[in-house]
């Protein structure tokens, strides 16, 4: 997968936020491509498995090629909803329920592939080699192109190397949540060839609870030309696990401005004046 700069994250685009029709699905893809995004992020859970199929009906109403865009969807979580007779929330990676997910993702989302499928949290009861097993099968049925996880921790992705290593892992990751950037996520990352995509990417560090963020992100923003939004993106994007960034924006018309950031070479010193700012302290 070659994913845009940014990928357009839809989780809020339906019941569980913009309520968007199919037109209005339509034009938000056609926003979202004329400003250089091609990639749509999906889970089969999200708007409680109502989401992806809404998309599905826009993007046919858009009348865009489907190899001109990518689509990423997840599976493994399962929670009572009208859609779903669980009792309880859980997770289920059986080679069964990631098949049917796989196939109702395809129905849903009126296409033949998805380009990448993700783990969407992992469970205790993973058996690891059952659900890369069927990951693999569905990839070399073309169902998939590609295969990952997401919010997967160090030791868990290296459960998942023992075999096979996931193409990507996405995972929350901002100026507000560094974690990653010192649990040691990003170095497994770099060390087995995982691609990273982050959700979350602006940290809701946009509102001035921070005033030590908000200080420098207005000096900087000022400096490089672009909004405290793109600025924060760029922020991840200078990191060498070349992180890409899901936005969950329900406003196609922020796209423009978001992705300014990938023309932000963004000084080293600036990169640490951010973190400072958002540690409150100076790096040890």
């Amino acid at each position: 997968m070659n994913p845009s700069t940014i990928i357009a994250g839809t989780m809020k685009w339906g019941v569980w936020g913009a309520k968007m029709n199919p037109v209005q699905v339509a034009a938000t893809v056609h926003s979202a491509l004329d400003a250089g995004i091609h990639t749509f992020d999906h889970a089969d859970i999200y708007g409680g498995y109502t989401t992806e199929s809404d998309f599905g009906a826009g993007f046919a109403e858009s009348g865009i090629e489907r190899s001109s865009v990518e689509f990423i969807s997840k599976c493994g979580i399962c929670y009572p909803a009208d859609r779903q007779a669980h009792s309880v929330k859980h997770y289920n990676y059986s080679s069964e329920h990631i098949r049917t997910s796989v196939e109702n993702s395809l129905r849903n989302l009126r296409t033949d592939y998805i380009d990448l499928y993700l783990l969407h949290r992992p469970s205790p009861l993973m058996d690891a080699k059952e659900a890369v097993d069927a990951l693999q099968k569905l990839q070399d049925e073309g169902k998939i192109k590609e295969w990952g996880v997401s919010n997967f921790t160090p030791s868990q992705v290296q459960l998942m190397a023992t075999q096979a290593i996931p193409a990507w892992n996405q995972i929350e990751c901002s100026l507000a949540h560094t974690h990653p950037l010192t649990d040691g996520t990003l170095d497994v990352h770099q060390t087995l060839g995982v691609r990273t995509m982050a959700w979350g990417p602006l940290g809701k560090l946009l509102g001035g609870e921070n005033a030590r963020v908000t200080e420098v992100l207005g000096r900087l923003s000022a400096e490089y030309d672009v909004e405290p939004s793109a600025l924060l993106l760029a922020w991840l994007l200078r990191h060498p696990a070349r992180i890409v960034p899901v936005v969950g924006t329900t406003q196609s018309a922020r796209y423009s401005a978001l992705v300014k950031a990938g023309q932000v070479d963004m000084e080293l010193e600036h990169w640490f004046q951010l973190l400072e700012a958002s540690w409150g302290r100076k790096v040890p």
